[in-house]
């Protein structure tokens, strides 16, 4: 099998496959990358240990912080725990969560909230309006400057 028909069917199966964790199964959400095909994972306990990502995973499908996966747990693991089953997206997790087999302390992801950044997390801004805006930190920010006329420094001196 050549490599794109591989990581077609792989990622075929990761989209389409909707399963329900078993017993022994469980639903944990991503918290880093630790390198060498490995993640640390946060339970919904907020227990917190490495997995490692299956052979047939790597170079097809991508993770990153804050994802749900379905792990399995590994019998000869000190450090790394458990290894990645399926990666859930958003059809598999409404699918888990109308199963009723969603972890309640992961919280009910609604569809109709908006995706973006909370706006907690956003930086404050100088808008007299009162909305937020977005300062872009890779820009450098030059102060300018707008000089006074003429008549508007006459009268600020008259004034004093």
């Amino acid at each position: 099998m050549s490599k794109a028909t591989k990581r077609k069917h792989v990622t075929k199966e990761v989209l389409d496959e909707f399963i329900l964790p078993t017993e022994n199964q469980q639903v944990v959400r991503v918290t880093a990358g630790r390198g060498n095909n490995l993640h640390e994972v946060e339970t919904a306990q907020n227990e917190k240990f490495l997995v490692s990502m299956p052979t047939r995973f790597r170079k097809n499908v991508w993770i990153k912080r804050g994802d749900y996966v379905l792990v399995e747990p590994i019998e000869e693991g000190e450090k790394v725990k458990a290894e990645i089953v399926t990666i859930l997206y958003k059809e598999q997790i409404k699918y888990i969560q109308d199963e009723g087999k969603w972890p309640s302390e992961f919280g009910v992801k609604g569809g109709s909230q908006d995706e973006g950044i909370p706006a907690d997390m956003l930086p404050p801004s100088d808008d007299e309006d009162g909305e937020l805006t977005v300062v872009n930190a890779n820009r450098r920010h030059i102060a300018t400057y707008e000089e006074e006329s003429e008549e508007d420094s006459s009268e600020s001196e008259e004034e004093r």
